[in-house]
């Protein structure tokens, strides 16, 4: 199990801290009435699925005994023009760089990853269940 929790910063501002104890901020645009002082939460998704995706990558091209030396990874979210504005389409492009990388090694890999090991990619891409719940408390 995965857990996080958010805290109102004011504005439409969110701050939450990691299991590592880094510091997350939220915001949104100024235009939305924000300040912009922290991430999208749609940016944070899609940060998500490269940071998931990624890792299982390297991982599997280092099982491979492939010399990787970066790995770039840029997603781009396609999002319908009326609310809530969910994305309909998500494109994922890796740039590998090394002496002889093999691109079919590549492309096992990433198939692997978003097919099998990346947990984010497979939320997005299949229907998941979400359960919502809240409580009140008097001050």
């Amino acid at each position: 199990m995965v857990s996080v929790k958010m805290s109102w910063q004011g504005g439409v501002a969110f701050e939450g801290t990691g299991a590592f104890g880094h510091t997350l901020r939220t915001d949104v645009a100024k235009k939305s009435g924000g300040e912009e002082s922290g991430f999208k939460a749609t940016e944070l998704l899609l940060y998500g699925m490269a940071a998931c995706t990624g890792v299982d990558v390297i991982r599997i091209l280092q099982k491979q005994r492939q010399e990787v030396t970066g790995l770039e990874i840029e997603v781009t979210g396609h999002q319908n023009e009326e609310y809530p504005k969910p994305f309909h389409t998500v494109e994922i492009k890796y740039t590998a760089r090394g002496p002889k990388v093999d691109p079919k090694k590549l492309a096992q890999a990433i198939e692997l990853s978003e097919s099998k090991y990346c947990v984010v990619s497979q939320t997005v891409a299949n229907e998941t269940a979400v359960k919502t719940s809240f409580d009140v408390i008097e001050e």
